[in-house]
């Protein structure tokens, strides 16, 4: 008794601390989000839904059914859940879906590819009275969360209110591991909050059993991404962007997606490079960042590169013509762009960010080029390299010389590809076991 005692005591403890800290935070961002919503107009659509307000009218009004809670943070985990949340609607179509994202972008992006969700709504602060608030409003039987995203004060309301709670295509990357390892003791009693943990891989398991989850909560049933990708690749969405940049026949394209700072001055002296090999090739850059497009653009005008044209441009009517360069400067459209490259190069990984999601590429069957930090794809990179899809290369001159090669074959590059999105239609099948995992959960 004394020792249940004392650890409800540390418990309490950690939680003040915890929220004492949360609390210090948000009087420090506060003003830095207020000067965003009103002078560039970021938040506005979901800074109050995050405080807990205008969720009543879209929680309260869900048909009768059972009700299971899917979080999403953000476009990639929306894609990873999309094929979860429509193989569970197949196995149970009575249930009624609530979903949520953190980001604005990501509630787009929601709303165009989860089709089976009854809701959309954005997640709360983890302040705990408006924790409280949402959760009694929604009604969740069961909490999806998909990916690695623990806020402590809204697992303890969950566990409080007797919603079940897990988490799907769990991940934790070295970065994000070696953060958590840090507080252990803390992560361990949130975790305990935490019904049952389906990761990705054997290393994730491995990771979120260390710092603290319970080995018999712990399933390991693959990666729901490869489901959505292999789906989504389809001839009609290659035309429907092809129409809307005004493809010319033949046209090729060194595609640079998803780029960082730093990356872009790369990216335009290797196209420089290429264009005395190829002087027909076009070049498309997808910013991770959007906001990021008018440095983009002074630095090509600084590279004598003037002949730009934007999406926004093409989305507002002027049709592209003659300009070699297009920069997608709005969200959504990398998954598209990506079917018209004849190479890619995937950012994130020539600068220290882990990388980004080459399984995009590779599920319409390009070769795809990243520099050495991809922590955070480690498994992808492993299985696109070994049949010849995915290439490491450490500078720019690397991935000069590496496209130089490969396009001097192009029936070798061709079948690069295929293989690489064999590899993507082949590890098929984790969204219906996370859907068979949530069944479960849920019961009768």
């Amino acid at each position: 008794m004394l020792d249940t005692n004392a650890e409800k005591t540390k418990d309490t403890v950690m939680y003040i601390l915890y929220n004492t800290i949360l609390l210090a935070a948000i009087f420090v961002i506060l003003p830095y989000f207020l000067l965003k919503i009103v002078f560039a107009g970021k938040y506005r659509k979901s800074f109050i839904q995050k405080l807990g307000g205008r969720q009543k009218q879209i929680l309260t009004n869900l048909a009768d059914g059972p009700r299971v809670w899917v979080h999403a943070v953000s476009v990639g985990e929306v894609t990873a859940a999309a094929p979860i949340v429509a193989s569970l609607k197949m196995k149970r179509p009575e249930i009624k879906i609530i979903f949520s994202t953190s980001t604005e972008t990501g509630q787009q992006m929601a709303q165009q590819l989860v089709k089976g969700a009854d809701a959309f709504i954005y997640f709360p602060l983890d302040i705990p009275y408006v924790v409280r608030k949402i959760i009694r409003l929604a009604k969740p039987a069961v909490f999806v969360m998909v990916e690695t995203e623990l806020w402590p004060n809204f697992l303890k309301a969950c566990k409080l209110d007797s919603v079940k709670t897990l988490m799907v295509n769990g991940r934790l990357s070295p970065r994000s591991y070696k953060k958590y390892r840090l507080t252990k003791y803390f992560w361990s009693r949130v975790l305990a909050d935490l019904g049952a943990a389906g990761m990705i891989a054997e290393v994730d398991a491995s990771r979120i059993k260390s710092i603290g989850m319970a080995k018999d909560r712990i399933e390991v049933l693959g990666n729901a991404k490869y489901d959505a990708l292999a789906a989504m690749a389809v001839p009609a969405l290659h035309k429907e962007i092809a129409r809307r940049i005004n493809l010319h026949g033949g046209e090729r394209f060194f595609v640079a997606g998803s780029t960082h700072p730093g990356e872009e001055e790369i990216v335009i002296r290797v196209y420089q490079q290429l264009l005395k090999h190829y002087a027909d090739f076009k070049l498309i850059i997808v910013p991770r960042h959007v906001e990021r497009t008018a440095a983009i653009m002074e630095l090509l005008q600084s590279a004598g590169l003037p002949d730009v044209i934007t999406m926004t441009d093409m989305n507002n009517c002027k049709i592209r013509e003659k300009e070699r360069i297009i920069i997608v400067d709005v969200i959504g459209e990398l998954f598209k762009i990506y079917s018209l490259a004849t190479i890619v190069y995937c950012g994130g990984s020539l600068v220290p960010k882990g990388g980004q999601n080459i399984l995009e590429a590779a599920a319409w069957g390009k070769v795809i080029f990243y520099g050495p930090s991809m922590d955070d794809f480690s498994e992808e990179k492993g299985l696109l390299e070994n049949v010849g899809c995915g290439v490491t290369i450490s500078n720019e001159e690397q991935l000069l010389q590496g496209i130089l090669q490969v396009m001097e074959h192009p029936e070798e590059l061709e079948k690069r590809g295929a293989r690489g999105r064999d590899v993507v239609a082949a590890n098929m099948g984790a969204a219906v076991r996370y859907a068979e995992m949530i069944n479960r959960v849920i019961g009768n």
